[in-house]
């Protein structure tokens, strides 16, 4: 696999001396009068996000802090440190498929700086997360629900947006970077860098990064066949001729490898390319706010295989060495408006996305040879409009309309369908006075989702027909959603909770040939997500947090599958100046609503789970102002655990194929990071 030399082992040399070098990171500033000491705060390993905005209901996490358990290599693996994430793990050590509360695949909006970037593979060996480094972006941000219509094809669950910000320099300072370097067990070895250099009127910003690691070994010291190497790298060119103008040129590769203990092949490669344009001009008219468009190709392109990455060994399946090579084309556009009239903001406009699916296959190395076969072309285009008022009294109203025209063709087999698709909001908001500190929010949403390519496409059948392409109808979603946050003194809380109905509930059933079979049922979910923290002295901290998800096929009075089990998560954090001491526990009920051989299109529900318990231990210490040093050791207590979304071994991995793997034993990572 193709890599970029200059983010091999010499990154790693290079940050541990510069830790030590006072000609580069010097701890004190100098001025004619004086010589003062800076000290800079040592970072919080982040074990939960608990930061809120707009009243509770939108979470910002920072993906370049440290997060434990160790730093995420994809954007599944960082989600799930968000109250409400989880993810189905395939059995590599990355490249999990995230799910948020209960709901999984496309009811969850993944987009990258506004855009959309598609997985390929049938089985969702390639989830939209595998695509994502999250050091790279300096923001995710969480809106939970149908709370929002500004982006094409509404998530009904919520919808998560891994973004950068605009480059900013002036004559004081025309450069910026930082670096880190992640050291773990089983031969995990992870090296970032991002560095920006310009001007007042342009700036030019890159941001590479590498991950490794061989096999890990659960709590009993068995080995799991999970081990991966990964790379991107992206580049921006930004011009700001003004202060309210603002263009940027983004570029960007990427490939990786992956082996899975939960599936009979394993991704030997993982491309990306990636170009976009993006514009935007602010304060246009007293009215006219900002105007912003971009226009954003990705082209991902997938190969799994069973012999490139593990010793061959047939099965029923597969009794031959084969590879299958997919790969997704997708554009979006979309432009914008920002408008302002005395106490209402509106924010309107337009979007489209177009993206084709092929695929190509053969034995061993043979399909380089084949033509790639398109199976699927999908067109979208939407208009949308998001209105706030201000309604006094510090309560506002928000509510957003949007109507998406979807088309998509099955080209092989000369079949097409179009729908008109709506989605709509209202919702109620509440800033109390500032001697309470307290937002409350209560909104109701409805959705309408297109059944996505791997519903249309992977199932053998749909409502007991052949033709699934034809047969699976549309997802219809109302759900309610309301919470409140609170801090007053030393005491904080928060709270979201949900309920829905969905109307033809897109439901996956893996017959005994493992083939999957997708129906529409109705449905009925409900949760929440809540937190408390408290601080004990100026040094003492800790909060805890829990989750909880639920839902019924009422079709059928039987358990909507593949939900996680109540989830707890207490912290506990001593912080001084230069260092900071935590311990992290998390806890998993069991989980005994469950629909046997029913499930989504990665994995299915096949036993009752047992609840589990793992404790971990982090510390900081800040070496030198800008240089940090991060320490962990995940599961302390080398438990031998199995998550509830988990799939069973596979055959060729040397795994029992009707058990499900554990996950990894006792772990110790270290990181050290700068900036300058």
């Amino acid at each position: 696999m193709a890599q970029p030399t200059f983010l091999l082992q010499p990154l790693t040399a290079a940050i541990c001396i510069a830790c030590y070098s006072p000609l580069v990171f010097a701890n004190v500033q100098t001025t004619a009068d004086d010589v003062m000491p800076v000290h800079t705060l040592a970072p919080i390993v982040v074990t939960t996000q608990m930061e809120r905005d707009a009243n509770g209901l939108i979470v910002r996490a920072d993906p370049k802090q440290p997060i434990q358990p160790v730093p995420a290599t994809d954007g599944a693996d960082y989600l799930q440190s968000i109250v409400g994430f989880s993810a189905v793990n395939s059995g590599a050590g990355t490249n999990g498929d995230v799910t948020f509360r209960g709901m999984f695949g496309s009811r969850i909006k993944i987009l990258t700086d506004g855009t959309e970037n598609l997985g390929a593979c049938p089985s969702r060996m390639d989830s939209p997360t595998s695509y994502i480094s999250p050091e790279s972006y300096d923001r995710i941000s969480v809106i939970k629900g149908p709370q929002t219509v500004q982006y094409a094809n509404t998530g009904s669950a919520a919808t998560v947006i891994f973004e950068r910000t605009p480059e900013q320099f002036d004559e004081n300072k025309n450069y910026r970077g930082q670096a880190s370097v992640l050291l773990g067990s089983f031969g995990r070895l992870d090296q970032n860098i991002e560095v920006a250099a310009g001007d007042e009127k342009k700036y030019v910003r890159l941001n590479t990064n590498r991950s490794v690691s061989n096999s890990y070994k659960d709590g009993n010291g068995t080995t799991v066949p999970s081990d991966w190497e990964r790379w991107n790298t992206d580049i921006a060119l930004g011009w700001t001729p003004d202060k309210d103008t603002w263009l940027e040129l983004t570029g960007g590769k990427a490939d990786g490898e992956a082996v899975y203990a939960g599936r009979e092949m394993d991704g030997s490669k993982f491309a990306r390319e990636s170009l976009g344009l993006r514009v935007e001009k602010k304060n246009i008219s007293d009215v006219i706010k900002k105007i912003e468009a971009q226009v954003n190709y990705n082209f991902n392109d997938h190969v799994m295989d069973n012999f490139s990455l593990r010793e061959f060994t047939p099965t029923p399946m597969m009794k031959m060495p084969m590879a299958t090579n997919v790969a997704r084309k997708t554009l979006n556009a979309r432009v914008a408006m920002t408008s302002e009239w005395e106490k209402i903001t509106l924010i309107s406009g337009v979007d489209t996305q177009n993206n084709e699916h092929s695929i190509r296959k053969g034995m061993h190395n043979s399909y380089k040879k084949q033509p790639r076969q398109t199976d699927m072309e999908f067109q979208s285009i939407g208009a949308f409009g998001e209105l706030t008022y201000d309604l006094g009294n510090d309560n506002q109203f928000v509510t957003g309309l949007r109507l998406d025209q979807v088309d998509v063709n099955a080209v092989q087999s000369h079949q097409s369908r179009q729908q008109l698709l709506p989605s709509a909001f209202l919702r109620f908001e509440n800033i109390h006075p500032e001697h309470d500190d307290g937002k409350t929010y209560i909104g109701l949403g409805y959705v309408e989702r297109m059944p996505d390519y791997w519903e249309l496409f992977s199932p053998v059948s749909g409502n007991g027909n052949s033709n699934t392409f034809k047969s699976i109808d549309t997802e219809k979603t109302l759900q309610l959603d309301l919470g409140y946050q609170h801090a007053h003194g030393n005491f904080s809380s928060w709270a979201s909770a949900y309920t829905g109905l969905i109307q033809d509930f897109i439901l996956t059933k893996y017959n005994a040939d493992d083939k999957a079979e997708t129906r529409n049922v109705d449905a009925v979910i409900a949760g929440a997500e809540a937190g408390v923290g408290y601080q004990f002295t100026d040094a003492i901290q800790a909060d805890v947090s829990v989750m909880y998800a639920w839902g019924e096929n009422t079709t059928n009075n039987t358990p909507l599958p593949q939900i996680a089990p109540l989830e707890g998560r207490v912290n506990l954090r001593y912080i001084q100046d230069r260092y900071t001491l935590g311990a992290y526990w998390r806890m998993a009920d069991s989980q005994n609503r469950i629909s046997e051989r029913e499930g989504n299109i990665v994995g299915y529900d096949n036993k009752k789970s047992s609840g589990f318990g793992t404790l971990s231990l982090n510390g900081t210490y800040n070496l030198s102002n800008g240089v940090d040093l991060s320490v962990g050791i995940d599961n302390v207590l080398d438990r031998a655990y199995t998550e509830h979304l988990n799939k069973m071994g596979a055959s060729g991995t040397g795994l029992p194929t009707t058990e499900q793997f554990n996950n990894i034993g006792r772990n110790y990572w270290a990181r050290i990071s700068m900036k300058f």
